[in-house]
């Protein structure tokens, strides 16, 4: 895979939208700086962070990182089929390797509902800025463990456990175990 600049592609989008830096801040609810430092290339952000970002430039992950993939309706999928939403955000050359991966089934847009086969290596987290979004979100850890929580509740999910909550309150994903967690999730209306 070629090099993905997260940076110039948030810089080039924020632009075609007609905002400034502060304008993006504002509206995704981040601080200033952190639009800079990511653009510039200074800092990597986390999913949460990138999400929280593009959700002020009503702008889907799938989209910022594949923007001319044709969208279609077909009904079945292969693994290589699955649209990968964070490969090129957690990559070596930003310092990650393999912390995440997020794939998505299909278009979830067109259908309202976001499917993922998500792997979180050892040490992985969504981020420290807890994930907040307008949806309900469920799913099964497949393999391994891994730590939930949501709002002031945490609790280590193991393989054949599952989750459903409202995504409305903060919740965050990281893998505390020295194994790979694979945990298979569907989210209403799509976030990511």
């Amino acid at each position: 895979m070629q090099d993905f600049d997260v940076g110039a592609r948030l810089k080039a989008i924020r632009q075609q939208n007609g905002m400034s830096q502060r304008q993006l801040a504002e509206a995704s609810g981040v601080p200033h700086g952190q639009i800079s430092m990511i653009e510039t290339n200074k800092s990597s952000p986390s999913v949460a962070s990138l999400r929280k970002i593009l959700g002020g430039l009503s702008l889907g992950m799938s989209e910022f990182f594949e923007p001319d993939v044709v969208e279609d309706d077909k009904p079945f999928y292969t693994p290589s089929e699955l649209r990968d939403l964070t490969s090129r955000l957690y990559s070596e050359a930003n310092g990650f390797e393999g912390t995440i991966t997020l794939k998505q089934v299909g278009n979830a847009r067109l259908h309202g509902l976001q499917i993922l086969h998500e792997t979180y290596e050892p040490g992985a987290d969504t981020g420290s800025d807890m994930l907040e979004h307008p949806a309900s979100e469920g799913g099964i850890v497949i393999a391994g463990e891994i730590e939930v929580t949501v709002g002031g509740r945490k609790t280590v999910l193991k393989a054949g456990d599952s989750y459903l909550f409202n995504s409305r309150e903060p919740h965050r994903f990281r893998n505390i175990s020295d194994r790979q967690a694979i945990v298979v999730s569907a989210c209403t209306p799509p976030y990511l």
